[in-house]
This record gives structure tokens, sequence and C-alpha cells, in this order.
């Protein structure tokens, strides 16, 4: 009994100081759920025994097994979102080369078609050429014209005259014609003894009379100016605009009958053609290429003894390119001259210096700062391209299509594109005037470019939309001083 009561108050005071000791926690899992957690200290284990060894190890081994699970399964994502991003860029460039490539394959298809288009045009010239010197082997030589023999006289035997025939029908008979000679009709009584004659014909052209206010020779006002006559059509985009030109003082080792072009298309400006005369020109059959040194800028190039004078690109500078020695002579500034595109005509093109020659030698039209855009005159050296002389007038660069020099006087056009314009302004140097004026002119192909008077033929050249043109001139008598 004693015993039993010792044992119970023993399991009293041990379950009180477990009591005392036993501890609860409360807590939301993952989930989100709420778990209450009690833990009482062992009262007489200092450690648990190790029970259910196999287990735990194997509780152990699956967790790790999860752990490298879960941290694959991690990297994996991320791999995965760095392979996707990889793989994104990778098709981006793709398509970036794609398009590349695509581009470049426009470009070659674009510039086979142009070849095959030049091709064809020259192919088809070439039959023409073929064809017409089919027809000239087949055409017969012209008959030489035969020897017209003396007229037998009266009283040659050859002459036959009918027995009783009449004075009436002897005699000859003669009749005026339109320009008031006579001519002598044979009276068909009479009959040549050889049967064999040649009949003479002859044709009458009309001349004008010379008006007596044109000056052929001299340096009057501008009266008129002819229908444009086409030579030449460009064969690409780069003669759209241009300038060609012929030496009015040409000096070996070319003639007066060669011609110049530049196509003025480009960023890099630097053929000179050269032709042996017009016909090859119309034909497109240079003789002469030659490289310029340095590039040209738009349309105002002109020739004159020799030489090739041209703006600079993308500058004020003024060269002299010598023809026979193929280098630059000399190289000068234009003083203040505005350029790429500062004081350009109406049409643009960067045409703010334009270089021209008439009678009195070389000439630059441009404008300044200080002109505020209106057209400034200047006399050139030509072998120093020293400036001489200027005059500012009141004509605004800007609002006219191009101009000319004649005879030391400025024309002006008033538009480029119009079919039927006019010459509307004309300034003379020598009395440093200018005036209004109101004389016909036509652009035929409605975009022109390029326009200067050569002093040799009296003629203006021009190029219009890719045309090659001239234009014949009129000039009144100069005025006596």
């Amino acid at each position: 009994m004693f015993l039993l009561l010792s044992m119970c108050v023993c399991v009293l005071l041990l379950g009180g100081e477990a009591q005392d000791r036993a501890a609860l926690w409360r807590g939301n899992d993952r989930s989100g759920r709420c778990h209450y957690t009690f833990s009482v200290p062992s009262p007489s284990e200092a450690s648990c025994p190790q029970t259910g060894g196999p287990e735990l190890e194997g509780l152990k081994a699956r967790l790790s097994l999860l752990e490298v699970l879960v941290s694959r399964l991690t990297g994996g994502e991320v791999g995965s979102t760095s392979t996707r991003t990889g793989s994104s860029g990778s098709q981006q460039g793709l398509q970036e080369a794609l398009n590349r490539v695509t581009g470049q394959r426009n470009l070659l298809q674009g510039e086979k078609e142009r070849l095959e288009r030049e091709l064809e045009g020259l192919q088809q010239r070439m039959e023409e050429m073929r064809r017409e010197t089919e027809k000239l082997r087949n055409r017969p030589c012209p008959p030489q014209t035969p020897v017209v023999q003396p007229s037998t006289p009266l009283h040659d035997s050859s002459l036959i005259r009918p027995a009783g025939g009449s004075s009436s029908m002897s005699h000859l008979i003669t009749r005026p014609n339109r320009q008031g000679d006579t001519s002598n009709l044979r009276d068909p009584a009479w009959q040549y003894g050889p049967p064999g004659f040649q009949e003479l014909k002859a044709e009458v052209t009309e001349v004008p009379a010379p008006d007596g206010s044109e000056d052929s020779t001299g340096c009057g006002e501008l009266v008129s100016v002819g229908e444009p006559v086409p030579h030449r059509k460009a064969d690409t985009i780069a003669g759209k605009y241009g300038v060609w030109m012929q030496d009015p003082d040409a000096m070996s080792p070319y003639g007066p009958k060669m011609v110049w072009r530049i196509d003025s298309v480009g960023s890099e400006i630097r053929q000179l053609f050269g032709y042996e005369d017009m016909e090859q020109l119309s034909k497109g059959f240079p003789s002469k290429v030659l490289l310029l040194p340095e590039a040209v800028e738009s349309t105002g190039a002109t020739l004159y003894r020799g030489s090739l004078y041209y703006q600079r690109r993308r500058s004020r500078t003024i060269l002299r390119y010598d023809l026979a020695s193929e280098s630059i002579a000399a190289r000068r500034d234009l003083p203040h001259a505005g350029f790429h595109g500062q004081f350009p005509y109406s049409w643009g093109g960067y045409t703010d210096i334009d270089l021209g020659v008439d009678e009195q030698g070389l000439w630059a039209v441009y404008s300044t700062n200080k002109a505020k855009g209106a057209i400034v005159i200047s006399k050139l050296d030509p072998h120093s391209l020293e400036v001489k002389k200027s005059w500012e007038t009141s004509i605004r660069k800007n609002s006219v299509a191009n101009s000319f020099m004649i005879c030391g006087k400025l024309y002006t056009v008033a538009s480029y594109t119009s079919a039927n314009t006019t010459i509307n302004h004309m300034y003379n140097t020598e009395t440093s005037e200018g005036k209004a004026v109101a004389i016909p002119f036509r652009n035929r192909y409605r975009y022109n470019s390029m326009i200067d008077y050569n002093p040799a033929q009296r003629k203006l050249f021009a190029w219009d939309n890719s045309h090659i043109v001239s234009y014949d001139l009129r000039l009144g008598r100069q005025q006596a001083n």
C-alpha cells in the first residue's frame, strides 16, 4: 500500500513539473490554415531513442531528392526564360539580316532591270543602224548628169520643116513666167532629127529680204528666240539635269565642233564626256571621257579657250580645268558668293553660281548676303579667275528659273516648267541699267535646268528634262553711242 501511494505521489510530482515546462504554438502553414503545436519534454529521457532509424533516413533521402527537384525546376525556369530571351534575340537578328538581304536583292533586281533596258535600247539602236546600212547598200548610185549637146543651128539639115508649113506655125512663141522672165517654147511644127533630148528643170526658193532691225554680226538686244531643236535624250536618270557645251574659242587638241556633256544627277559628278561633233552626240557615241579631279556642283559649268570652268562641290571655289593637260590650271573663291542652296535659281539644284561666256568673255552670275539674294554679275579673268568688275542688280535670283549673258547683257527666264514662258528681265552692264522685257520662250519638255549662250553659233544651249536642245536667236541692231 505504501509503495503504491509513493508511486502516485511521484507521478503527480513529475506530471506537474512536465506541465510547467509544456509549450503550445499556433501559426499558419503555407496554405494559410491554422495549426496548433504542443510539445512536452520527456521527464526521464535525456535523448530520444534511435527508433525508426531506417524510416527517418528514408525521409531525409526523400527530402533531399525533393530539394534537388525543386532546385532543378527553379533553375529550369530561369534557363528556359534565358533561352526564350536568347531565342527572341536570335530571331530578331535573323529578321534584320533577312531584311538586309531582301533589300540588297531588290536593289540588284532594279539594277538588273535597268541594265536590261539599256541593253535593249542598244540592241534597238544597233538594229536601226543595221537597217540603215542595208538601205544604203541597196540604194542605187545616183545617175550622172548627161552632158547637154549644144543646140543645133536653124540652118542645120537635121531640122526639117514640114512641107506646106505656114509662117504662123514656124515662129517661136514667148510667154512670161511668174518671175517676169520669158521662156522660149518651140513650135510643135518643128521636129528634131535625133529623137533624144534632155529636159531641164529649175526651182526658185524665195528668200526674205533682211530686216533692217537685225544685226548678224554686232551685239544688239535680243529680239526673239526660236523653237527648241532636240538633239538627244539622256539614257539614264543621271541625265535628268545636266550641261552641254561647245567651246566658242576652241584650242588644240580639240576643234570647234567638239561637244562636251556633264550629267549632273548624283553626289560625285566628275565625268566629262566628249563627242567629235553633233552627229556623234545625237548617236550617243563619246570619243573622249575625262575624269575631273574634283567634283562638280550643279549645272553652271562652261567652256572657253580650251578650259572647263566649273564650281567645286559644296564650296564657292571656281576651278579652271585645262582640257589639253587634263589638270586644274587655276582656282579661286568667288568673294562672298552663296553656295550649296543659299541663293539658287527657282528650280533649286544648288544652282547658286552660274558661269557663262559671251562676246565679251567669262561671266559669273550669283548672289551674296550683302545683296540679300539679288543677282550679282561679275566679269572674270579667264586665266586667273580674278573678279575684274561686279554689278548688283535688283532681280531676285530665286524668282527666276535661269539666266544667260549675250553681249554683256543679262537675260533671265521666268519659269522652268511652263511650256510657254517669257524672258522677263534684261540688265545691261554697259549702262548699269535694267528693264522688264517679254520675249516668248518655250520649255518643250517642262523642266529646263540649264540655259547658256554660245557666241560662236549665236544659239542658246539648254538641258530640258533629260533632253539636249538648242534655240536659234535674233538680235536687234546695236544702238549707236
